[in-house]
């Protein structure tokens, strides 16, 4: 062959390796194809998937805020409020409670009240005998208001150091239907000014809260409706320590004029 032939069919396998080519990569690709198919699952990565767990009891804490009737308020807020409606649900329960005048404030004044719940395990009660039994064994009285108080040893006429109600309305405690009580929590009152500065009170206060959580087999909570930690008892002690030394500051001076 001469050299024209050869160059030819060069020119001509070429050129049929291009149109082949061409064919070849210039098919349109199906839907998807060369893509990363999405799976259902990552589709819904985002989307909140309902749970299938059983519905559990409701927290130690949410008990507490659904007997007090709380709801839609700030923690801080939820929590003044709450103390000071209990607090005044047990004075106006106290017209229909024993008559004793064991317990009885020399004072209905008041500037500050520190209040620890004692609550039942999740999902169940505290029972009226059983914390009559307990109240007795940590050294309260049944008295004023018809709750339970610690008084000063030896001067019980300057009022409690500090008050154990029900947060079941009224918050009293009735004797004469004691045997049927059930609550989920009861609430320790400090109220202040106390018979004994504040920290002493707290000291009194705290054991016998934990003493009574141990004979009812119950769990001591704070203010907030929260495992009572030992952060907040640090806190709450130098919250008390500060109260007490202003209330030993001398008042100031008033200016003198030149």
């Amino acid at each position: 062959m001469s050299d024209v032939t050869l160059m030819r069919i060069g020119i001509l396998i070429a050129g049929l390796i291009l149109i082949g080519a061409i064919v070849f990569f210039g098919r349109p690709r199906k839907p998807g194809q060369g893509k990363r198919i999405a799976r259902e699952d990552d589709s819904r990565a985002g989307e909140r998937k309902p749970s299938s767990a059983p519905r559990q009891e409701p927290t130690l804490g949410e008990q507490i805020e659904n007997e007090l009737g709380e709801g839609g308020l700030a923690p801080g807020e939820a929590t003044t409020q709450a103390e000071l409606e209990l607090f005044d649900r047990t004075l106006e329960g106290g017209a229909n409670a024993a008559a004793s005048e064991l317990g009885r404030r020399v004072s209905d004044e008041f500037d500050k009240i520190v209040t620890l719940y004692l609550a039942a395990r999740a999902g169940q009660k505290l029972h009226g005998p059983d914390i009559v039994v307990a109240a007795e064994k940590a050294g309260l009285v049944y008295g004023h208001m018809g709750v339970y108080h610690r008084l000063v040893e030896g001067h019980p006429e300057r009022g409690p150091v500090f008050s154990v109600a029900n947060i079941m309305k009224p918050g009293s405690f009735d004797m004469a239907q004691i045997q049927a009580l059930e609550t989920p929590a009861i609430a320790f009152f400090l109220t202040l000014p106390a018979p004994v500065p504040a920290l002493d009170a707290w000291e009194t206060m705290l054991p016998t809260a934990q003493r009574m959580a141990e004979l009812l087999d119950a769990v001591v909570l704070d203010e907030q409706r929260n495992a009572l930690g030992r952060q907040r008892i640090a806190h709450l002690r130098d919250e008390l320590r500060a109260y007490d030394r202003q209330r030993e500051a001398p008042p100031l001076s008033k200016p003198t004029r030149w």
